[in-house]
């Protein structure tokens, strides 16, 4: 990985500069990964979101590029390649991304920081966090908003419930793309046979197959069909979605009291210690073990209180996701009513570094920083 090269000290780039030199302070390593990236590894893991604004590209023998889209994926690919992999590293960046956006430049900077391996999670979740209110504190922002969610609570609430694999699959998705989860409920309570008249059998027949065996067998039918992507996505992905379609298609509804636990799981809301207090009250009244995922929660805001976090100002939703789709556990963002998107957010995505083709399991946690939207926020300097 190599070092990035120094930037002006003067106005907003000083301080981003400056920023970044406190993190290297702090024990993360500077980097620049390259700006152009292979396509496919945002295409399968960003989002819906991301990939539509994907500046797309190819080289001479027709392998797909991009314009980096954001940071965490090319950090997370560096750090793979890296002598460093596998074990815990942390590493801090400066540079630009690229994304169409309506009503503003579609190259922007960002300053941000990846943090690999570590096993001390709750500690280093409520690290993240802390050097991100760093940002807006080199920028004289004091005060930002903390917005604060867990996928990882609702992964686990759902893997509590009496439901069918996709329909899990299919929620934890659209929690990470801000999708409407009551919409997705809706569609699970109706009863089947929605699928296009043409696939019914096809789709009946892998609703009752194994799961990754009917992956693999879509992926081989594309593949004899010379189907490499199909609107952005790739064959990966149209197989998931259409393994996915067999599974939700299958004769099955959701169950109206399953439902209820739901809807009642995603109104909770207040700072993490009224949040926890809710969730274990619902817990023990659906008579379902939550226990391992709120003891990391609560053990996550002590470390937060312990960083001098004012934790009763951290606005805490279980039904607050991000557009990232590798996003597996604690998310947040730090806002400011004059911003036209986050100052700061990140969260824990421990589960991207084995599908980039980490042989084991490696915990991963990191966040962004704005700097566009952390300069107009705090004038000039």
């Amino acid at each position: 990985m190599s070092t990035m090269a120094s930037t002006t000290n003067n106005g907003p780039d000083g301080r981003a500069q400056g920023l970044v030199a406190s993190y290297v302070r702090a024990g993360y390593a500077h980097v620049e990964p390259p700006v152009i990236q292979p396509a496919e590894p945002f295409l399968d893991l960003s989002g819906e979101d991301i990939r539509r604004r994907m500046f797309l590209t190819s080289d001479p023998n027709g392998r797909e590029l991009c314009l980096r889209p954001d940071l965490t994926i090319p950090v997370s690919r560096a750090y793979l390649a890296s002598p460093a992999a596998g074990t815990a590293a942390g590493f801090c960046y400066l540079g630009a991304v690229f994304r169409h956006r309506d009503n503003a430049t579609s190259e922007f900077v960002q300053a941000g920081i990846e943090s690999f391996g570590r096993q001390d999670k709750a500690a280093a979740d409520a690290e993240m966090l802390a050097l991100g209110l760093e940002a807006t504190t080199q920028y004289g922002l004091a005060a930002p908003e903390i917005r604060m969610g867990d996928v990882g609570l609702f992964a686990a609430f759902l893997a509590a419930l009496d439901l069918a694999p996709a329909w899990k699959r299919r929620l934890i998705k659209d929690f990470n793309r801000k999708s409407s989860l009551a919409h997705d409920l809706d569609q699970l309570t109706l009863a089947s046979a929605n699928g296009a008249p043409e696939y019914q059998g096809v789709l009946a027949a892998l609703a009752n197959s194994d799961h990754k065996a009917a992956h693999h067998l879509v992926m081989d039918l594309l593949s004899i069909a010379g189907i490499a992507t199909v609107g952005g996505r790739s064959v990966a992905e149209i197989a998931d979605r259409f393994v996915e379609q067999a599974a939700l298609n299958a004769p099955t509804r959701l169950p109206r009291e399953t439902r209820a636990l739901i809807e009642r799981f995603l109104t909770v809301r207040g700072d993490p210690d009224e949040g926890a207090g809710e969730l274990r009250s619902l817990a023990a009244d659906a008579k379902i073990a939550l226990e391992p995922a709120l003891d990391l929660f609560e053990t996550r805001t002590g470390f937060l209180a312990a960083r001098g976090v004012d934790v009763r100002a951290i606005q805490f939703s279980t039904g607050f996701g991000r557009g990232f789709d590798y996003y597996t556990g604690f998310v947040f963002e730090l806002q400011d009513p004059r911003a036209k998107s986050p100052l700061v957010a990140g969260g824990r995505y421990d589960g991207l570094l084995s599908r980039l083709g980490a042989g084991e399991p490696i915990p991963a946690v990191g966040f962004a920083a704005s700097i566009e939207e952390l300069a107009a926020c705090a004038g000039a300097p």
